[in-house]
């Protein structure tokens, strides 16, 4: 398949062949979006619109407090505190209905500006992934993948029917289905043996822990996408 501009960011994301390949897509739009808003964006007026109504989730808020411009961190706060306060519990409106603040709550909870900027993105490189599944190349370096973590193969399962064939479908699922197997298979592997090792006749200073030591950051990382 010719390269592009929008083939480009899937075969960086592709290329080294290490952990789940759609991790790493979310993984480098998380860090340009909260690059970006941790930048000069929070100065401009819509971008701070929309962070006021939408705020941010535990994940990113972590991400954020990452970053060095704390202060930047702060205004946004400042801000949707006020935005957040203005909306829950200013005097109510003669017309509104009576369940709206309610509605508004649930809306403020369940938002977040760089989730919803992450999803845009990943709705447009995953469309390109998989016209991209359809070159044999594009295939193999799929294939070369280490894993496709639990999350992410549910996620490529339910997008498929969207943009492949139904003859397409079954050799799809049958193909990123081996690499989380694969998967499971070698954590299972690892942590039944780090499981073993806590019996008395593993111990000393002889004992063997092969690559047990990590299995349960892995597990974790396999069944949850996250660190």
């Amino acid at each position: 398949m010719r390269e592009s501009i929008l083939t480009i960011p899937i075969t960086e994301v592709l290329e080294p062949r290490e952990g789940c390949p759609i991790c790493r897509m979310r993984d480098m739009l998380e860090k340009r979006t909260v690059e970006y808003i941790m930048g000069a964006a929070m100065m401009e007026p819509d971008v701070r619109i929309e962070t006021n109504r939408l705020g941010f989730c535990h994940t990113h808020f972590k991400q954020m407090l990452k970053q060095k411009n704390r202060l930047s961190l702060a205004l946004m706060l400042q801000t949707h505190l006020e935005e957040t306060d203005r909306q829950l519990f200013s005097r109510k409106k003669l017309f509104e209905p009576k369940d709206m603040r309610k509605k508004k709550l649930s809306e403020i909870n369940e938002s977040c500006f760089v989730c919803s900027k992450v999803d845009w993105g990943m709705e447009r490189l995953l469309r390109t992934f998989f016209e991209m599944y359809q070159s044999r190349e594009s295939r193999q370096l799929i294939a070369e993948q280490e894993y496709i973590c639990l999350p992410h193969y549910d996620l490529l399962q339910s997008l498929a029917p969207q943009y492949l064939s139904k003859a397409e479908l079954k050799g799809f699922s049958e193909f990123i289905g081996e690499l989380t197997e694969k998967q499971i298979a070698l954590l299972y592997r690892d942590v039944s043996h780090y499981c073993n090792m806590y019996d008395y006749r593993n111990t000393g200073k002889d004992a063997d822990w092969d690559e047990s030591k990590d299995s349960i950051e892995r597990a974790i990382k396999f069944i949850t996408s996250r660190d």
